[in-house]
Order: C-alpha cells, then structure tokens, then sequence
C-alpha cells in the first residue's frame, strides 16, 4: 500500500514538473520564439561544455565531501561509488518537492552498500548541515555584496522574497543545530508534539512513534558530536561545498560568453546573481523550484541582460543546471537498478 502510494507521488511529481516546464517554456518563447531558438542553436558549442564541465566539478566537489564523511566510519568504500550516489541523487531530488527525495535514498543505499543504518543517517545529515552552511555563507556574502555594490535594481516583491527565502535556509541551518545539540530540549518537543497527535487520534502508537522519533535525536545528536568533534574536517568539508555553488553559479557566466556578450557581468556578479536566484527558489514547492527558479533569474538577471539573449540563457541554464543533472542521475539510477 505504502509502496503503491510512493509510486502515484511520484507521478503526481513528474505531471506537475512537466506542466509547469511547459507553462515556463510558453512565456518564455510565446514573444520573441525564432530569435530566442535562434540564440539557443547558435551558442559556441564550447563554451556550453565548459558549462557542463562546471555542472560536473560541482558535482565532484559535493562528492568529495560525502566521501570524506563516509570515511569516517569505513575505509572500505570507494570514491566512485559516492561519485554515483551524488549523481544519482540528482534524480531523485529534481523530481521531489524542497528536494526531499534524495536523503533517504542515499541512506538506503549505504545501508544496501554494508554501513549500518544508524552510521548512513549520520553520513547524511552531516552532509545536509555541511551544505547549509555553505548555501547560507554565499546567501551572505551575496546579499552584503549588493548591500555595497547595489548591482539590483529590486523592486518590492523581489526584495521580500529574497529575505523570505534568506531567513527559511538561515533557519533551516539554525534548527539542524539545535536538533543536533539540544538534545533534551529536543525530547521535550517530541514528547509534547506526539502526546497532542496521540490526542487527536492522528498517530496509533504514541509509545513505539517516540522511540523512533528519539532513536532518530539520538543518531542525529551522535553524528553532529563526531562532525564537530574534528573542526579541520568540518571547515574542510564546508569548503569544498562552498566551492561546489561556485562552480554551479558560474554556469550563467559560461551561458553568456557562448552566445556572444561575454562582457554582460563578471564572475563574482554571476555568483552574487545566482545566490539570489537560489533563496527565491529554495521555498518554492514544486519539483525543483520550477517557476520560481526561472522568474527569479530573469527578474536578476535581467539587470545585465535584455531581450532574446535573456529568454534564451535562462532556457539553456536551467537546462544545464536542473534537467541535465536529472537526466545524467536517472540513467545512472537506471544503471544501478539493471546492475543488481
């Protein structure tokens, strides 16, 4: 039943992708359709696999750091096979809302893969709070960048979005510490939270949800002690994340140059720009943050572009940021699954 219910979400997720694609893809072309093609197909080839060549560093770097934490608790686990999982979940989180989908495969694929349940989910809330961090820190950096620079011309709705989204993913960073330290502060909510459901009737058991709920605090709590236990590491690791959204918000910059305006904005505006993009688009609940991703880049980059070019390298960067990384991970799930 649970299984049948997954695959009917699933679905649900990929029509809604879909038509949301297609509803972007409408307004974007319905104006200036041939002149917008017309820029897509004539983009230097070379410039557009220095773009896929950034999506790939990226995608190296974050598996760089997810080894390294997985390193900790076995010697016997080969890079490549966190190469393929980071790729893999690629897939995974593309077609989940708030990218849910790809945590809890990961850790069942570490189970699958000989570490234990408990060590899989520490791996990978380590990873998830290293990121944060790192997505946070350039959402900072960003934000105190135009603060001095003004390189946005923001409007009202563009401006509160941006703190609306800053303040969810400083959030976000903020409760994965306290829930990873406050341990009995963390018990007391449990207790209270599943004793009000078990009250109305939501949840059965109200003794078997809270040892799960606690065995979960206990494991989180345990795998935060051993992140922040070697600092080195911890920097180290957030560093590499860090380095990862550079090379992804450097994706824009490649766009451009390849379709001839390589004087449009530099690197360091091309990351400030995408930073911005990247917290309209982290509440966004739709797979991927479609639409609200693609408004977000036209509403920024727009600042430094204008016309056909704009529609046209937004196309090709949401192509190279979201539906390639998707493509790549769902063939390479679809190799793992024929291997088995």
């Amino acid at each position: 039943m649970k299984s049948e219910k997954k695959k009917v979400s699933s679905v649900f997720n990929i029509i809604l992708l879909i038509a949301v694609t297609g509803i972007v893809l409408y307004f974007s072309l319905k104006d200036n359709f041939e002149l917008i093609i017309h820029e897509i197909f004539t983009m230097n080839p070379l410039w557009f696999l220095v773009g896929v060549l950034l999506l790939f560093a990226s995608f190296y770097l974050r598996s760089v750091s997810l080894h390294i934490l997985i390193k900790k608790f076995t010697n016997q686990y080969h890079f490549l096979k966190s190469f393929k999982l980071t790729l893999t979940t690629q897939f995974l989180n593309g077609v989940t809302p708030f990218a849910t989908g790809g945590q809890p495969f990961q850790v069942y694929i570490l189970k699958k893969d000989g570490i234990r349940l408990g060590d899989g989910t520490n791996i990978i809330m380590q990873n998830f709070i290293v990121y944060q961090i790192a997505l946070v820190l350039l959402g900072v950096l960003a934000i105190l960048y135009n603060s001095v620079f003004h390189i946005f011309k923001e409007s009202g709705i563009l401006r509160d979005l941006t703190t609306l989204g800053f303040i969810i993913n400083t959030l976000v960073t903020v409760g994965l510490f306290v829930i990873a330290f406050a341990k009995k502060f963390n018990r007391f909510i449990i207790q209270k939270t599943v004793s009000l459901l078990y009250r109305m009737h939501i949840i059965k058991n109200k003794e078997t949800v809270m040892d799960k709920l606690s065995d979960s605090i206990d494991n989180f709590h345990e795998g935060a002690k051993l992140l922040m236990k070697d600092k080195k590491s911890f920097i180290y690791n957030i560093f590499l994340n860090f380095l990862s959204l550079v090379c992804l918000y450097l994706i824009p910059l490649a766009v451009v140059y390849g379709m001839g305006v390589p004087d449009a904005f530099t690197g360091v505006e091309s990351v400030v720009a995408s930073a911005y993009v990247m917290l309209i688009g982290a509440f966004v609940p739709i797979p991927g943050g479609t639409g609200g991703l693609e408004y977000s880049y036209m509403a920024f980059y727009g600042n430094f572009l204008k016309g056909s070019v704009l529609n046209a390298s937004m196309i090709i960067w949401r192509f190279l940021t979201y539906y390639l990384g998707m493509i790549i991970g769902g063939i390479t799930l679809n190799l793992k699954g024929r291997k088995k």
